[in-house]
């Protein structure tokens, strides 16, 4: 695996995790990509993408293709295309309206992605939000969040509504109804938080952990001081991905006491 950070990692529908993008420590950002075999624990490199992407969003189509949207790469973009397995290649499809970084991608459950919030230099954290149509390649505006956002976290509830949460040390919430293209405010987290985990609980509750709070750096410091250090840094020792939650190695069992 080639040493790299701020990039994407999606398990496809055969297992084979997609690694794509983020910057390295060679050229900084960067357009590689490459697959990892749960059944072989072997890398492969794969087409580059059309575009270095870091800190861009990786969302799994129904088709089980794989949507790369914005991101940085010396500047941040708007630029979007799309991986297919079965040809192992990539293709440009439909701009996002608005060029964004640190922005969350939601799978909803018609099928269509919802882009919402993330960081760009003309507007800061930003309110905006789009939606991607994958049967047509085109992105459309949708209703903008109450509060600017950016490191948020974006979780589908079992409602088919979006619950958006903290971002830049905010502790606000809001709730994104896709069917009506509406945001509405919901209960405030008891501690402000950015950089955070939100995981959607079988009961249908959201557990949210860790972040950062109070005192962090602004986005766009934090993007340019990360790719720095990643450019000046060593060669980090080459690791295998974690394996999916839903793998699990095998535990060997114990041998029984024996009794004196």
């Amino acid at each position: 695996m080639t040493p790299r950070g701020n990039h994407t990692a999606t398990v496809l529908v055969s297992g084979v995790v997609l690694v794509a993008g983020g910057a390295t420590t060679a050229v900084g950002p960067t357009a590689t990509a490459e697959l990892y075999g749960l059944a072989t624990s072997v890398w492969s490199p794969v087409a580059n993408m059309l575009n270095a992407h870091v800190e861009q969003s990786a969302t799994l189509l129904p088709s089980g293709k794989v949507l790369i949207a914005g991101g940085a790469n010396g500047s941040i973009i708007a630029n979007a295309e799309v991986y297919a397995p079965a040809t192992w290649t990539w293709t440009a499809t439909g701009s996002l309206h608005t060029a964004r970084y640190e922005h969350t991608a939601t799978l909803l459950a018609t099928g269509k992605v919802l882009v919402a919030g993330g960081y760009n230099t003309s507007n800061g954290s930003l309110t905006s939000a789009e939606l991607y149509d994958p049967s047509t390649g085109v992105w459309s505006t949708t209703g903008s969040l109450t509060t600017a956002r950016s490191h948020h976290t974006a979780t589908l509830l079992m409602n088919g509504k979006v619950l958006v949460a903290g971002g830049a040390t905010n502790g606000s919430a809001e709730l994104c109804d896709p069917v009506a293209g509406t945001w509405s405010a919901t209960a405030s987290m008891s501690t402000p938080r950015s950089e955070h985990t939100a995981t959607l609980l079988r009961d249908g509750r959201v557990l949210v952990a860790g972040g950062f709070g109070a005192g962090r750096i602004s986005p766009a410091s934090s993007c340019m001081n990360r790719l720095a250090g990643l450019r000046r840094a060593h060669r980090p020792t080459q690791r295998l991905l974690p394996l999916p939650p839903h793998v699990h190695r095998p535990v060997p069992p114990r041998a029984p006491r024996r009794r004196r």
